[in-house]
């Protein structure tokens, strides 16, 4: 008995147990790997050729598109330069000729990083992804990356690498429908692959991580991502001294051709396309790869009666008036998106004219500013955050602000050096906020936003629909309040569906069901969140009925329904906005400025035979003859608010001095003793009154209390960039 192990000894397996279960376990592995080798042979090419269309339909089951059609021409690899093959290898696996067919360390730090949230990663060598892309499917399974590895080994020994870089190039997808190098070529640059340049290649490489995103004729956006990629390929080819670093520092980013999709996607339908595509890969309900292998039925939210009604007013309104002999009618572009508050369905999209002739989505793009239709975002802060002016007066309806133009900005009783010029440099005085919205005075809401803080502003913004990496949307010193953020126009219908949804913000969604065969895919739950109080987005409701029903947007009023809304011109009228809401529908309309030959916005000075073009006139136009037509044949209904207290439209009171004074809008002079009225409970007004604003006091700013004159602070600006703000002609 003395040999037997005892206590704690008990539980340590021997050396010999560890011994024989290591190699029990290697025998395993290498018996799998031998069966798996001996099983799995090289099969037929999948081709490309048994891929499926996907089928696009309307919300009514009708067919909207389909695509799927393989533009691929393949080519041998002698007839593709040397540097574009090294791009290639540069870009996707340096290696190549030198390692083997499968690179097991890689796949294990990929299938980790997977796991483990860093993002999905493949770990494939050239070879793997040829073996994906022309013998297998684009699932993401176990069985079919097992699949992968041994035809991987087996074709490594079968086939040269020369054989299957060439394979590789012809079958891999470059985005825009283009499949292989010599679509590409021809797609991008309008030139067979053997004509392509060092440059050229290294583009085209880059797009092989990511051919849609990359794609900088539809996504501009991401032009910094792009440059990052194109380097990383050319420093490769350095790295691995395929190009010399002199010829290396002389290559300049090649500009790609403009897009020319194909005939199938023409007019509206391939911009809707484009857009649910990006949905569903953006939404991680499909990837690009899956969703190429075809197959799907996609049921979208557009509604074909309201999609051609959103076609019939751009054209009648703004594209059937303009004559190319106009220079300036050439730059006309549109886009619109309009939204059901209740469900968050994008029922219809406006893209452009024709897909295949303008090819950059004018709904989804984000590269143009908003001008002041941002503004309703600033007010609903101001009223979400309880905020006050310099003086402590609570921000309301009735509130009296300084509409002096040019009027500098003050915070915490100093110049900030910003003090933007109102619409054709106009001065107002004192003027309520009701007023300074229907009028959209700049410098009132240049104020306001410094008031609210601009911190607090962008996170009603995100709150409400504008995704928080929105550019210039944390813009400081009250600039963001006048618009310099770019979210697109479908972005924007996002944050007034918000607000017309008393505050209950819904993720839009582009999609109501996607199958394939028998199965239905699942989509993501969309989560409703309380954006800003009911009270806050129903008081800026009533203050934007105002500018409908007698402000800069009464255009609008020909939709004959309830409607508020908010016009917006951006810098040197660049682009012009309207953004509207009935209880049931929120739309946005942009006619945007671009030249068709450099791609660069252009001001809007002329289109169509106006001296300017001002969101009142084509966009508030187009708003009215689609809201109209898309709301054909249902009730009426007016907006049931609950406004915050203080809120309801103010009486006027005798004055017989036009004197201002500190403590507006019946607040207490700070020092005071007098106590604040009690809150009331908030009102339900289904109407605005129309009513003349009382002679009010002026909320103090820190200085002299006399009345204001145009000697406030002289502030030296900092920077050109801050010269450059305080010239801004933005009007509502």
């Amino acid at each position: 008995m003395s040999g037997q192990r005892t206590g704690w000894r008990r539980v340590i397996p021997t050396w010999r147990t560890v011994l024989g279960t290591g190699l029990l376990f290697l025998l395993l592995v290498v018996g799998g790997m031998i069966a798996g080798y001996l099983l799995v042979g090289i099969p037929p090419a999948n081709s490309a050729a048994k891929a499926q269309s996907n089928i696009y339909l309307y919300s009514d089951g009708s067919e909207l598109a389909h695509d799927g059609e393989i533009n691929r021409q393949n080519v041998t690899l002698s007839q593709i330069p040397r540097p574009v093959q090294q791009a290639v290898l540069a870009a996707e696996d340096r290696d190549f000729y030198s390692e083997s067919a499968v690179d097991p360390a890689a796949m294990v730090r990929a299938a980790w990083n997977t796991l483990t949230g860093k993002g999905k990663q493949s770990g494939s060598t050239i070879t793997q992804q040829y073996v994906k892309n022309y013998y297998l499917g684009q699932e993401q399974t176990l069985t079919r990356k097992a699949k992968e590895f041994f035809i991987a080994i087996k074709l490594d020994r079968e086939v040269s690498k020369d054989n299957i870089l060439e394979g590789y190039l012809n079958s891999s997808y470059y985005g825009r429908n283009a499949y292989g190098i010599q679509a590409a070529a021809r797609t991008y640059y309008g030139r067979d692959a053997e004509a392509l340049t060092t440059a050229q290649g290294a583009y085209l490489a880059s797009l092989l991580n990511a051919p849609s995103a990359y794609d900088l004729t539809a996504h501009p956006e991401n032009r910094q991502r792009v440059l990052s990629r194109w380097n990383y390929v050319l420093d490769g080819m350095v790295t691995k001294k395929w190009l010399a670093p002199a010829e290396r520092a002389a290559l300049e980013f090649p500009t790609t051709k403009p897009a020319k999709p194909s005939p199938g996607l023409s007019g509206q339908r391939g911009y809707l396309v484009e857009a649910v595509k990006n949905y569903l890969t953006g939404h991680h309900i499909l990837d690009e790869d899956t969703l190429r292998g075809g197959g799907y039925r996609i049921t979208t939210t557009i509604s074909k009666k309201r999609q051609n009604a959103f076609v019939k007013a751009v054209n009648t309104r703004v594209m059937d008036r303009l004559d190319d002999s106009r220079k300036v009618d050439r730059y006309v572009r549109a886009g619109g998106a309009s939204i059901d508050p209740a469900s968050g369905r994008v029922v219809a999209l406006y893209g452009g004219i024709d897909y295949a002739k303008q090819y950059v989505n004018g709904a989804t793009r984000n590269d143009y500013q908003v001008g002041s239709t941002f503004k309703p975002i600033v007010f609903a802060s101001a009223v979400q955050h309880r905020s006050t002016t310099q003086d402590g007066t609570r921000i309301t309806p009735n509130t009296v602000y300084d509409g002096t133009n040019k009027r500098m900005t003050v915070s915490h009783g100093r110049a900030t050096g910003f003090a933007p010029a109102n619409e054709d440099d106009r001065s107002y005085g004192p003027i309520t906020v009701t007023e300074a919205t229907d009028k959209s005075v700049n410098a009132v809401y240049a104020q306001m936003g410094i008031d609210v803080g601009p911190a607090k502003v962008k996170a009603t913004a995100v709150a409400l629909g504008i995704p928080a990496d929105t550019p210039s949307l944390a813009s400081s010193q009250g600039a963001v309040s006048l618009g310099t953020a770019t979210p697109s126009v479908l972005h924007m219908a996002q944050a007034y569906a918000t607000l017309a949804d008393h505050g209950t913000h819904r993720p839009y969604t582009l999609v109501d069901k996607v199958t394939k065969s028998d199965e239905e895919i699942e989509l993501p739950e969309r989560e409703e969140t309380a954006a800003v109080p009911r009270t806050a987005a129903d008081t800026t409701t009533a203050i934007l009925r105002g500018v409908v029903d007698g402000g800069t947007g009464t255009a609008a009023q020909g939709a004959g329904r309830p409607a508020a809304g908010k016009t917006g011109t951006a810098e040197e009228d660049k682009a012009a906005w309207f953004a509207g809401y009935t209880p049931e529908l929120a739309t946005v309309v942009a006619v945007l400025g671009q030249n068709p030959e450099s791609a660069a916005q252009e001001p809007l000075y002329g289109a169509g035979g106006l001296s300017r073009v001002n969101g009142g006139d084509y966009p508030a136009q187009i708003w009215a003859d689609y809201t109209a037509a898309a709301l054909n044949g249902r009730p009426v209904r007016d907006f049931d608010l609950r406004l915050e207290a203080g809120a309801e439209p103010s009486s006027p009171e005798p004055s017989g001095s036009d004197s201002l004074s500190p403590g507006a809008s019946g607040t207490p002079t700070p020092g005071s003793t007098e106590s604040p009225t009690d809150p009331v409970p908030p009102t339900v007004a289904p109407t605005r009154p129309t009513v003349e604003p009382p002679t009010p006091t002026l909320p103090t700013e820190p200085g002299p209390t006399t009345p204001p004159t145009n000697d406030f602070p002289t502030v030296q600006p900092q920077s050109d960039e801050l010269e450059r703000q305080m010239q801004w002609r933005w009007d509502g």
